[in-house]
């Protein structure tokens, strides 16, 4: 059943295969290996981290199942099948609705303005369905992934595949504990501290009041049909 590998996330610090019992035993749980495709991105992957309040080892976590931390592949700038852009494989039509948004620039590509899209949409993500669920809904689409747990459709092969990927990765719900305990003792100077995330069912975005972000949810995944990175 598909909500097993979601279940397998959500108990506390995440490791490799079938060994879950690092959550229960304290064992220092696998984290994702900072390659330098991926370690060179550490600069936007702190401010869409700051920004928006997601753990940048989430970030780093789907950016690496996403993409590996590539730009280019075979020459050319990343760009799966179904047309997912960049570094956080971003839809073409989620980026432009975030685009005026947060102030990005005109090309999606651009590897600061590609984290800080999907660093937005994993937030929006995360506070419609938490953890380990917002990876799901990243992945699927946040209206597929609704139906898996409204209706018990099943997940795309593609989602199973890519939340063992993330899984791997090390990641757990501490992790956001621990940025929130570090944010109320330590402000970011300089940093935007970002809107609050509001949702928008009919694609349509625009600014609400007090200036809060309103994101839109509609079909379209915020990724899909990934290129072949390897």
């Amino acid at each position: 059943m598909h909500l097993v590998i979601l279940a397998g996330i959500s108990a506390g610090a995440v490791t490799y295969g079938s060994s879950y019992a690092a959550a229960a035993t304290n064992t220092k749980p696998v984290v994702i290996s900072h390659s330098p495709q991926l370690a060179r991105w550490q600069p936007f992957v702190a401010e869409a981290s700051r920004r928006f309040s997601i753990p940048q080892t989430w970030i780093y976590a789907v950016m690496d199942a996403e993409s590996r931390g590539q730009t280019r592949l075979n020459g050319r700038p990343v760009t799966s099948t179904a047309g997912a852009i960049g570094l956080m494989q971003v839809m073409p039509g989620t980026y432009e609705e975030l685009r005026a948004e947060l102030g990005l620039g005109a090309a999606p590509h651009d590897p600061r303005d590609n984290i800080l899209a999907g660093t937005a949409y994993l937030r929006a993500m995360y506070d419609r369905f938490g953890f380990p669920g917002l990876f799901a809904a990243y992945n699927a689409g946040p209206e597929r992934y609704e139906q898996h747990l409204q209706r018990g459709r099943p997940l795309p092969s593609e989602t199973v595949s890519y939340l063992e990927e993330v899984k791997a990765a090390g990641i757990s719900a501490a992790d956001m504990d621990a940025l929130t305990d570090k944010s109320r003792s330590k402000s970011a100077p300089g940093i935007p501290s970002g809107q609050s995330l509001f949702f928008l069912r009919n694609g349509v975005s625009v600014t609400g009041p007090n200036g809060h972000l309103l994101v839109p949810l509609g079909s379209e995944r915020a990724r899909s049909g990934r290129p072949d990175r390897r």
